[in-house]
């Protein structure tokens, strides 16, 4: 079908110790704007910090500037969505001219990733006027297990009813994000549907759905399946709160049913990602005109048929300044031009992301374009650190997938998770902005004899839907994996080599995540996960 390949570090990282911390809020007298200072990740070595401006006042704030000192052993290392400066101890934020006048009753919000532990501010100011410190110490909430696995699924998901009310909901404490895919076209063949996502479990435990894909025609974001969008009437079996679709209803389609599963499931934002490997050519052309390229993606997005569906957009450029399906050549700024003015056009209270290269070779693809220079208009860059092998190369080597870290023999330094993570992080793009890709699913090869990696192979393993890919569904029952290598798992089962991560390989992912003060984790896709979410269980169980 649509698949978009994606080209873009299992080590005994530190276990993170995830600290809820209860905020410490400046309450200013007349003017009543506030700030809040909140910690929202503590390993020990470090922290994340968040800090939200509220206006309470009935009048708009143009601007404001926060001035404030931390306690000895604690510094600010990077920070985004503000401008940070610094002399010893004592540091001065002042809003980014992007975010825009402070609406009365708004809120904005920052972020920093800190050395030392957590400490609230001393000090601390806001426009000129006192907004108090200290705070209650964070306490600790202790690590989950993730579930057990789940029994093996049927061809098709199931058709029971969702609850009439949701189980509580357990997305990951702290800040961390859970992101995953869901596709237009997965509710044909693969009859996955929006309803899925609640009857499995998974829709409890997610952060946020990127709705996958809008296209890019013309450089301008555009429908990208009408039909499954906005247009296809579900069944009662087949809708998420068991109401069947009438014909005259103003919105049907994915759309409406993604609409159902946030009433029910309020934790979840959703936004629409634009672009893939097929239809990332567009951009090409946004880039001559940022503007008018944002001024269509906001049309589009807040439509008022859907515009209460989504909660912000998603761009997944493969890949600016660099060759995908197709090569683009716009320059090195063209990625940061174009999130530049969809942060422009969206505002401060949307959602901007972006899906990222992890090509970490010396010279590859994220030294192809100002990745650090788009972060601070991004609310999160998702480096795709997975497909770096696979039997698009026919005969091989064979290669895990989504190896975590190198290892000898890997056909391509650089092509790692660790390496994108680390590139990134050196050029500037903070931790906390990152998160790290998960596959789920497999790639393999036939005609192989060596059950090591780096065997030769006569082309691509028989798939469900596709050569040389296969869901982690399956590929559990058909293909059992036996061996691990740079954190991700595989197995030779006759002459077909597979990889993929399962959950105790993610379990080590997440570990991973944590101990680099990522912001969380994504995922491709939700329908390559088993009925009962065994996969989502362990990333929601990692991220704890």
């Amino acid at each position: 079908m649509f698949r978009p390949p994606r080209r873009a570090v299992w080590a005994g990282a530190m276990a993170a110790v995830l600290l809820a911390v209860a905020p410490v809020t400046a309450a200013l007298g007349a003017g009543s704007l506030t700030a809040t200072f909140t910690g929202v990740s503590d390993w020990g070595t470090g922290h994340e910090g968040k800090v939200t401006v509220s206006n309470g006042s009935s009048t708009t704030v143009d601007t404001w500037r926060i001035e404030f000192d931390l306690p000895a052993g604690t510094t600010i290392s990077s920070f985004w969505d503000a401008d940070v400066t610094s002399s010893g101890s004592h540091y001065v934020a002042v809003k980014k001219s992007w975010a825009g006048p402070l609406a009365p009753g708004g809120t904005f919000s920052w972020g920093y990733n800190g050395t030392g532990p957590y400490r609230a501010p001393l000090n601390c100011t806001i426009n000129g006027a006192p907004c108090g410190g200290g705070g209650t110490p964070p306490t600790t909430n202790p690590p989950t297990s993730a579930p057990p696995s789940t029994t093996p699924p049927t061809t098709a998901p199931p058709t029971t009813q969702p609850p009439t009310s949701p189980p509580p909901t357990t997305p990951p404490p702290g800040g961390r994000k859970l992101v995953g895919y869901f596709t237009d076209w997965g509710v044909y063949a693969r009859n996955y549907q929006v309803k899925n996502i609640a009857t499995s479990g998974s829709a409890s435990k997610l952060s946020h759905i990127l709705y996958a894909f809008g296209n890019t025609a013309g450089g301008q974001c555009a429908i990208g399946d009408s039909y499954a969008d906005y247009d296809k009437a579900f069944t009662a079996a087949d809708s998420v709160d068991g109401v069947a679709d009438t014909w005259d209803q103003p919105l049907r389609g994915n759309f409406n049913q993604l609409r159902k599963l946030k009433r029910m499931y309020p934790n979840i934002k959703v936004l629409w990602s634009f672009g893939g490997w097929t239809w990332s050519a567009g951009f090409t052309q946004a880039a001559q005109n940022p503007a008018a390229f944002a001024d269509s993606c906001y049309s589009l997005v807040k439509d008022p048929r859907w515009a209460d569906v989504f909660d912000g957009i998603d761009i997944d450029w493969e890949y600016p300044n660099a060759c995908g399906l197709q090569c683009d050549a716009s320059g090195p700024a063209a990625f940061k031009n174009v999130v530049t003015a969809l942060r422009s056009r969206f505002g401060a209270n949307s959602l901007v992301t972006a899906a990222i290269t992890a090509d970490g070779s010396n010279g590859g693809k994220i030294d192809a374009a100002d990745y650090a220079g788009a972060a601070p208009y991004l609310d999160w860059l998702a480096p795709m650190t997975y497909d770096y092998f696979g039997a698009f190369n026919a005969q091989g080597p064979t290669a895990p997938h989504s190896p975590l870290y190198s290892y000898p023999g890997i056909p391509q330094q650089g092509f790692y998770s660790d390496a994108a993570i680390q590139k990134l992080k050196s050029k500037g793009v903070p931790a906390g902005k990152l998160l790290l890709g998960i596959g789920f699913y497999g790639r393999g090869w036939t005609g192989v004899t060596q059950s090591a990696p780096g065997g030769s192979a006569t082309g691509a393993a028989p798939g469900t839907y596709e050569a040389g890919i296969e869901d982690y569904k399956v590929l559990k029952n058909t293909c059992p994996a036996t061996n691990v290598i740079a954190g991700t798992a595989y197995a030779l089962c006759g002459n077909n080599w597979w990889s993929y991560d399962t959950p105790t390989t993610i379990g080590g992912k997440m570990s991973y995540a944590k101990g680099q003060g990522l912001g969380g984790a994504f995922f491709w896709e939700l329908s390559g996960d088993t009925t009962g979410g065994e996969l989502i269980g362990s990333m929601s169980g990692g991220l704890r």
